[in-house]
């Protein structure tokens, strides 16, 4: 059973930073794309960050372009948050699979919450 497990959440002030963790039972290459996602409450899913396995090839929201960094070392995704601000605080969800623009069809952690403070 495909297994994501997110880490690295926790509480930080404006212009701090941390990093995300999301260990992936299996072989992390088997799958053509690994992407993070957030949700705050009463908001909408939204996508962070896309990373191509294959490739290695980044996508990243403008809303966090030049502050947030995907990555993925072994068998293991990240996600590197510099620059953090109160309108990034949400459950961010690490998900995996063929296609990361089809969200129903990945595989998903639980979540690790982020919140971040003025």
């Amino acid at each position: 059973q495909v297994q994501l497990v997110e880490s690295g959440g926790g509480s930080v002030q404006a212009g701090g930073s941390l990093r995300l963790s999301c260990a992936v039972s299996g072989y992390i290459y088997s799958r053509n794309c690994m992407a993070w996602f957030r949700q705050a409450p009463g908001k909408e899913r939204e996508g962070v960050a896309t990373i191509y396995t294959r490739n290695s090839r980044t996508y990243v929201a403008d809303s966090v372009k030049g502050r947030f960094t995907i990555s993925i070392d072994r068998n293991t995704l990240y996600l590197q948050m510099d620059s953090l601000k109160p309108e990034d605080t949400a459950m961010y969800y690490c998900a995996g699979g063929y296609n990361c623009d089809s969200t129903s069809r990945l595989d998903w952690g639980q979540g690790t919450q982020v919140t971040v403070s003025a």
